[in-house]
């Protein structure tokens, strides 16, 4: 371990690898198996860290044996990283392209067990004006009343509006629900001279873009 610690101290954290950061998260002088090959093990059973970090601590304290207070400790440090990267996401004031829509949503509604469809309105130049969760619900759907986005666009007198939501439960590909109430908000908007720019569905798999996809 004292290579990596020589590493940390002389290149930075960001030049470790994922195993290597989970190795030092895992040191324990009350462990002496080598934590860089029981970190490899875990990630070949979590599949990656976002795996590892979304499961349940008392799943997780059996993986290789760690025990509670190490699980914990990961947990702690995934979900400090997720709080920084809300915080370092707060910044956007205009959205260009679906990848700022992205980094701007994601750390809010990708580790949601349920879903969350989320508006943005936009100037005309595209300037932030909000951003507003317009519905919840459950594992595989909620409801999302195109009314309330456009009188919300209205108040606003927002010219461009962006709607997110997230996928929990399996491929950011959209169903048959998303893609008529993507065309229903199209139409209703437009009755306003409003645009609906993109639909966005995020998921662990990834992310979809009906502009992108071209079926806006």
């Amino acid at each position: 371990m004292k290579n990596l610690h020589d590493k940390l101290a002389s290149r930075g954290v960001a030049s470790l690898g994922d195993d290597e950061l989970l190795a030092l998260l895992l040191e324990s002088s009350n462990d002496s198996r080598d934590p860089k090959q029981l970190a490899t093990s875990m990630l070949a059973e979590g599949g990656s860290l976002v795996g590892l970090l979304r499961m349940e601590v008392g799943r997780l304290r059996m993986l290789g044996g760690i025990g509670l207070r190490r699980a914990e400790r990961l947990l702690v440090a995934g979900e400090l990283g997720r709080r920084v990267s809300l915080l370092c996401n707060t910044d956007v004031e205009k959205i260009t392209s679906d990848s700022d829509v992205v980094r701007l949503l994601r750390p809010h509604i990708e580790h949601l067990t349920h879903e969350e469809c989320w508006v943005l309105y936009l100037t005309s130049s595209g300037r932030l004006i909000e951003r507003q969760r317009v519905s919840q619900g459950g594992v595989q759907a909620t409801v999302v009343d195109h009314r309330i986005i456009v009188k919300r666009a209205l108040e606003l007198l927002a010219t461009q509006i962006i709607m997110v939501h997230n996928h929990p439960s399996g491929l950011p590909q959209p169903s048959d629900a998303d893609i008529n109430l993507t065309r229903r908000v199209k139409e209703a908007a437009a009755l306003f001279d409003i645009k609906l720019l993109d639909h966005i569905i995020i998921s662990k798999e990834g992310d979809y873009s009906f502009s992108r996809m071209r079926r806006l």
